[in-house]
């Protein structure tokens, strides 16, 4: 997590990096901005630390980063910080004690500083009027957003935008665009032409480095594209019927692309092992790719075992055509449906998609689990409670659950039985055995999801190894890239 540094004698707070070189004497440090701003200082004019995303946190205690996920995905928007809590198991005391020691600042708090710092980018970004930037950002009236907006930032929204920079107005070619701020490298290309390899008919398009995909938001259809932006921001582009809570669907645009976590900690970890040290000096922006909607992730994954990724299309595609909402206007793009909802797919005849008995009832099983709340997708709840929720379902496993997780975003997923992870290990080490996969996912700890994305990019592009490295290459063909999803599930 980004450690701020706040000024006391002049009562401003800076991002790292900030060239300003203030006295140590007169420095204090925070956790996060929303800890620097609950204390009383403002941004700096100068580093201007509301433009910076920061990662999600992951080296706090369990409890708080699923309360922050919550949090970013509009939890507080509807809810209130006893339900949050309760949704990760604590008491609200004890959360806010969690939350005071580890990050500075109440779940309230962190709430408000996260609309606050989206607000100032549409202010500065976009041409939305004010009352329009502040149902976008969560805030409840335009009374609410210039009252934390002047607590925040010191200034109204009027003046914060008269104050704005000519080069960060973004120019929009219909739509509305946005800047995801990123943190290190990005290989979003990578990202891109893993998500068209598994892009479902109608509902998902990927044209070059533009992804786009249909959305439902609260109720409308809507369409996003995403794609590359500059050296430390990816670009989206928005087409809502309605701009509320625009601040959730950049957060979830974030997480699709992978981009939420910083991988310095990971890239420290990883890579002096020997395995993964090539691997990363390779790809050191490779991202593990995440998902829009882990319900539709979920359903992709089920009906592609044991068959080819091609046909897991195929199958996804009719699935969508026999029970999504009909979108207009946008068959220049290739989409057409919204994805059907949990409630359609578990009370739907699937017998003429072409599934397998088999295949049907486990995508009626898991429909009717995420309906009822028996799995739980929305980050409340950890891995091993996860994965174990989707394996009990008849005709899923571990590897489903763990696969669903690292589209998630869950960093330490690893679905050990995958075939691909297996041919990859394989190919790079001359050895075989499972248990010594095992092993060296052991050591890999906490950062497993990102040792599994780059073993299957190395599948699919093997590296050369040096000369004393020199193995005995398996049959030709082994180390084809395969898809997860066409592989024997567990269970």
């Amino acid at each position: 997590m980004a450690i701020y540094e706040a000024v006391v004698t002049t009562g401003i707070y800076c991002r790292p990096g900030c060239p300003g070189q203030p006295k140590p004497d007169n420095v204090r440090w925070f956790p996060t901005a929303a800890a620097a701003e609950a204390a009383g200082y403002r941004a700096c004019l100068r580093c201007r630390p509301y433009r910076l995303e920061p990662p999600a946190p992951w080296d706090d205690s369990e409890v708080v980063c699923r309360a922050v996920r919550l949090i970013v995905d509009g939890f507080l928007d509807r809810g209130d910080e006893p339900r949050l809590a309760a949704r990760v198991g604590v008491s609200d005391r004890h959360l806010r004690r969690l939350f005071a020691a580890q990050l500075g600042v109440t779940p309230d708090g962190l709430a408000k500083s996260r609309r606050a710092h989206f607000a100032r980018r549409l202010l500065d970004d976009t041409d939305l009027t004010i009352t329009d930037i502040a149902f976008a950002s969560g805030f409840g009236s335009v009374r609410q957003l210039n009252r934390v907006m002047t607590e925040v930032f010191r200034a109204p929204p009027s003046e914060l935008r008269r104050r704005r920079r000519n080069a960060d107005r973004l120019v929009a070619d219909g739509g509305l665009s946005l800047r995801l701020p990123t943190t290190g490298p990005v290989d979003w290309a990578a990202t891109a032409r893993y998500l068209a390899a598994r892009a479902i008919p109608g509902v998902e398009s990927v044209e070059g480095d533009i992804y786009r995909r249909t959305v439902v938001i609260e109720g409308d259809p809507g369409v996003l594209e995403l794609g590359p932006g500059g050296p430390d921001h990816l670009r989206l582009r928005a087409h809502l019927p309605h701009w509320d809570g625009l601040i959730h669907v950049a957060a979830g645009a974030r997480r699709l692309a992978g981009v939420d976590v910083d991988l310095t900690e990971a890239l420290a970890a990883l890579e002096p092992d020997p395995v993964l040290g090539p691997l990363f000096a390779r790809r050191p922006g490779l991202r593990v790719p995440g998902t829009w909607d882990p319900w539709e992730t979920g359903v992709r994954a089920i009906v592609g075992q044991h068959v080819s990724v091609a046909a897991a299309s195929t199958f996804a595609g009719r699935i969508v055509a026999a029970c999504g909402t009909p979108v207009a206007g946008l068959a220049a793009w290739g989409l057409t449906h919204t994805f059907p909802t949990a409630e359609r797919l578990a009370e739907a005849d699937l017998a003429a998609v072409g599934l397998t008995t088999k295949r049907a009832a486990a995508v009626r099983t898991f429909a009717a689990a995420v309906r009822d709340d028996a799995i739980r997708l929305d980050g409340s709840v950890g891995l091993d409670t996860l994965v174990a929720s989707v394996a009990a379902l008849p005709g899923l496993g571990e590897w489903t659950g763990q696969y669903l997780a690292l589209r998630m975003g869950e960093r330490d997923a690893f679905p050990a039985g995958d075939l691909g992870l297996r041919k990859a290990w394989a190919a790079l080490t001359s050895n075989s055995s499972d248990t010594a996969l095992a092993a060296a996912a052991e050591r890999w700890r906490p950062w497993r999801a990102l040792a599994a994305v780059h073993l299957w990019a190395t599948a699919a592009e093997p590296l050369p190894l040096p000369a004393d490295r020199a193995v005995e290459r398996p049959p030709a063909g082994a180390t084809r890239a395969i898809a997860a999803e066409s592989l024997p599930l567990p269970g």
